[in-house]
């Protein structure tokens, strides 16, 4: 019985030190990609005695279960997560930094580390990565009179234009975005980085009621009169739906536009974001999504280490490039070069990146991203005037940080 007894502790045992080489993975989406399964079965087989245990948990409710294990004291390993929450992470030290060396940086495009970046540290591994561009309908330009091959430039442009098209077609020029969602937030930031503009610099400080939003502002009020009635009904992806439909003439869009208009009968070109008064050159807001290595799971540095391999250049193109994929390569190589020649509407996705910016990291990203719809939202219904709304949200989000 001793000896059963013995076996069985010494059985115990293992199983134990085998559970303590598992790297749990709050895997978002509906599906494993097979481009991950494919690449965490060779990381496995390099790496004998340890297993990679992904959970795939739907979008919406992904990254709030991987809070309340950790809050929990139950953290998983690693997670994916939208690189806007990671100063929050960090900040509740619920994460462990994932340091880069500069030669780790410099394998990125301009300004994509910033993303998972407060500090000087680096809170996580860039996994996804979009970037936006301006779609035009060549059918609608040339109803209206201007030359379908010629694309606005500018925001002073991209106002004329909509409103020529608007008064010679009835169709909206513009779809804008201004529903209570996400990513209203998100496609006002685009003008903010074609503008020159930040709302958070590198120390901290909140700059957004400065001249250079304001004008952003501006312009997103001179432009409503030619968009789609009523844009606080329209998130992103609505607008994008009517653009397919053939009924507005401009859309800021990625990737997976382009996707979907092969399909159509829609003449259409794809070019950078017209630029602000104050541009430097091409911009669009950067967002990352992130693989977050969580404090507390005693797997920490090889979950960092299979982080960065999931990650790594070869992997990573293999996984942006499949057709349909929709996302922004997160590095150049000779693969995207290959890949932009054989389809060309990826350059302007790609060019945008260079003077683009992060999502602005607070400490209650939530705090801050309903202020800043709800200054959009009150210009665009014409409630307040863009001066006094930019005050207050700047006001607001002073506590956020």
């Amino acid at each position: 019985m001793a000896l059963a007894l013995l076996g069985s502790t010494a059985l115990t045992a293992v199983t134990a030190q085998a559970a303590d080489k598992e790297i749990s993975w709050i895997y978002c989406g509906d599906t494993i990609d097979p481009v991950h399964t494919k690449y965490i079965k060779q990381w496995e087989e390099k790496n004998t005695g340890w297993k990679v245990a992904p959970e795939v948990v739907g979008w919406a409710q992904c990254q709030d279960k991987a809070t309340t294990l950790a809050a929990a004291g139950t953290p998983v390993a690693m997670a994916y997560v939208g690189s806007r929450t990671l100063k929050e992470f960090a900040q509740n030290d619920l994460i462990v930094p994932v340091p880069m060396t500069d030669d780790e940086k410099k394998t990125y495009y301009p300004n994509i580390v910033n993303t998972v970046t407060f500090e000087g540290t680096q809170w996580g591994v860039p996994i996804a990565f979009s970037t936006k561009a301006l779609y035009w309908n060549k059918d609608l330009f040339k109803q209206a009179g201007l030359d379908p091959e010629t694309p606005p430039k500018t925001w002073a442009e991209e106002i004329e234009m909509a409103k020529t098209i608007k008064e010679k077609t009835g169709i909206p020029g513009f779809g804008l975005s201004a529903k209570t969602f996400d990513n209203t937030m998100h496609q006002f930031m685009h003008w903010v980085y074609t503008n020159n503009g930040t709302v958070i610099d590198a120390d901290g400080k909140v700059t957004l009621d400065s001249p250079q939003i304001l004008a952003a502002l501006k312009a997103y009020k001179d432009i409503v009169p030619y968009s789609e009635e009523g844009p606080t009904a329209y998130e992103q992806n609505e607008v994008r739906a009517i653009f397919l439909d053939g009924k507005v003439a401009m859309i800021q869009a990625g990737s997976g536009a382009a996707d979907r208009l092969k399909a159509t009968k829609i003449s259409w070109g794809i070019t950078t974001l017209p630029l602000g008064p104050d541009a430097k050159g091409p911009g669009t807001l950067l967002i990352t999504d992130s693989l977050a290595i969580f404090k507390g799971s005693g797997v920490e540095d090889k979950a960092t280490e299979f982080a960065k391999f999931i990650t790594s250049p070869d992997v990573q193109s293999e996984y942006e490039l499949q057709g349909g994929a929709g996302l922004t390569p997160l590095r150049p190589s000779a693969k995207v070069d290959e890949f932009v020649a054989k389809d060309p509407h990826w350059k302007p996705l790609i060019d945008g990146i260079s003077y683009g910016g992060p999502e602005p990291l607070f400490t209650d990203y939530k705090g801050f991203q309903n202020s800043m719809i709800e200054m959009i939202q009150s210009v665009v219904t014409g409630k307040a005037e863009p001066e006094a709304a930019l005050k207050k949200a700047a006001g607001e989000v002073e506590a956020f940080k």
